[in-house]
């Protein structure tokens, strides 16, 4: 078949500096549009990446990306760039991925969304051709995207359960509790921070490069990634390890203090050096030889466009979701001006416990409350409630800080226990040490869950389909007590309140 191709897309051919040189503006101007067209999502991850240690590493993803760019810069001049209407289905899906992210308050959505509608418009704009001649830095530009924190729970237990043994072989008298690791000159917590979960999400971003710049082969590069993953795992069993040993022969302070700076400034760079020793004598790539070959990519490609027109519609499509959650945005439960926490048959208010003060965070909430109840035989427990008439960027039930424990908190997580009462169950201390256990319930338009998760789909089903949009967070806490069975004086207190479901719509404002 026979396509003909107009001189103003493809007369670059004897030319074809001037060809990349219109593509590549219109390019960038749309690029710097969408990123203002998005500028809270773009803005929100240039802090992330400034301000978190575990994706630090995404400061360095940018400068790779334009690297890798100018890698194939001399293949790439040979591929005529030809605006390409299909990847616009690309652009619609990051849009649309941005939209429910938006909607159910989950940031990785949003911004996993922006950067596939950079991609889509780099794909649109820059043709079929181009994009299987970038196909690298473009799946690459995924790592720019923060994403991996789901790992820290997992990397917890693997690493107590890595540095229990080594503590046993070396003669140091340890117990663990959940993740806290006690000895006889203090005690230990296998923190979130600790999990090496920072440590791996970087090194499998820097061990996706490390394979495809230096290997071609896919069973080498499989090799090499499960190694930039066993390694650092290993690693930091070791390290926690080191520490606490270290701590059992010193103190705790100078165990501690010498662990961040080692950690920070060393151990990481020792471990990517061993990394990449492992694999250096594999290595099946010439470091001149050429990425792709451009005479495999001159075939004229059909369903094109005029670059300035695929623009426009990037540019178009793109503003359509923010305009529609902009309509979503608008519904908010109307909530009353005063709430107050129950009355509970057989229960009476009392006052707040003074060994350890707990409260649950829900800085944007619109209405939170908190008290003690006591059944006049020494049993004790906190109801806390906290109501928002809708949620928004910073007003979420559900969110990174927020909950049971907040960010530096002096209460940390022990484990999590069996669900309790149709709630979700957690053991918390705090120094003294003082235990708790808090079990959750979350109610989100019609719907009544523990789990995180489904608080995100009830939300951004409340959001785009309608119905009520309050959302409501209710928490049981009880101390432990020696000699007090916990988990019984929870139940009991939870069959006196009564339903839930009516609980939190009482505090909202319904079924009065």
């Amino acid at each position: 078949m026979t396509i003909a191709i107009p001189s103003s897309e493809f007369d670059t051919a004897a030319r074809p500096a001037a060809g990349w040189r219109r593509h590549a503006l219109i390019l960038t101007g749309v690029a710097l549009a969408l990123l203002m067209l998005f500028r809270a999502d773009a803005g929100d991850l240039a802090r992330i990446w400034w301000t978190s240690t575990t994706f630090g590493h995404c400061l360095f993803i940018a400068p790779v990306l334009a690297w890798l760019v100018w890698q194939r810069r001399t293949q790439l001049l040979q591929v005529r760039p030809v605006a390409w209407w299909p990847a616009l289905a690309l652009v619609a899906a990051g849009g649309f991925g941005w939209l429910l992210g938006d909607a159910s308050g989950v940031a990785l959505a949003r911004h996993l969304g922006l950067v596939m509608m950079l991609q889509g418009a780099v794909v649109t704009i820059l043709g079929p051709n181009v994009a299987r001649a970038l196909l690298f830095p473009l799946c690459y530009a995924f790592f720019l995207v923060p994403f991996g924190e789901g790992l820290e729970p997992m990397l917890q237990d693997v690493t107590v359960a890595m540095t229990m043994p080594l503590l046993h072989l070396f003669g140091v008298p340890a117990q663990v509790d959940g993740v806290l690791i006690t000895i006889p000159n203090g005690y230990f917590e296998v923190a979130e921070a600790c999990s090496g979960a920072k440590f791996v999400i970087a090194m499998v971003a820097y061990g996706a490069l490390v394979a495809n710049v230096c290997f071609v082969s896919w069973g080498r590069r499989a090799a090499f990634m499960a190694v930039a993953v066993i390694v650092p795992v290993i690693a930091n069993g070791l390290r926690a390890f080191g520490t606490i040993y270290a701590a059992h022969l010193t103190s705790v302070e100078q165990a501690t203090g010498m662990d961040h700076i080692v950690y920070g400034w060393v151990f990481f760079g020792l471990v990517m050096a061993a990394v990449i020793a492992i694999g250096w004598r594999w290595f099946d790539r010439a470091p001149d030889d050429p990425i792709f070959d451009p005479t495999t990519l001159q075939t004229a490609p059909k369903r094109w466009i005029d670059a300035l027109l695929a623009g426009a519609l990037v540019l178009t499509i793109a503003a359509i979701f923010p305009a529609w959650s902009g309509a979503v945005a608008g519904r908010a439960q109307m909530l009353p001006s005063v709430i107050s926490l129950p009355d509970v048959p057989g229960w009476q208010r009392t006052d707040m416990s003074v060994r350890a003060a707990w409260s649950p965070y829900y800085p944007g909430a619109d209405h939170f409350l908190i008290g003690r109840y006591s059944d006049g035989s020494g049993a004790s427990v906190d109801l806390a409630i906290a109501v928002f008439g809708s949620q928004r960027e910073g007003k979420e039930l559900v969110s990174f800080g927020t909950g049971v424990l907040r960010q530096d908190d002096i209460w940390v997580r022990i484990d999590d226990l069996p669900d309790l009462a149709g709630g979700s169950a957690m053991r918390i201390t705090a120094p003294g040490p003082v235990e708790r256990q808090v079990v959750t319930w979350y109610r989100v338009g019609d719907v009544l869950t523990h789990n995180d998760k489904m608080v995100k789909l009830a939300t951004l089903r409340a959001k785009l389909l309608g119905g009520p949009q309050r959302a409501v967070a209710v928490h049981i806490s009880a101390e432990v007590q020696p000699g007090v069975d916990t988990n019984a004086v929870i139940e009991r207190f939870a069959h006196a309140l009564g339903p839930i479901d009516k609980v939190a719509d009482h505090a909202a404002g319904m079924n009065r």
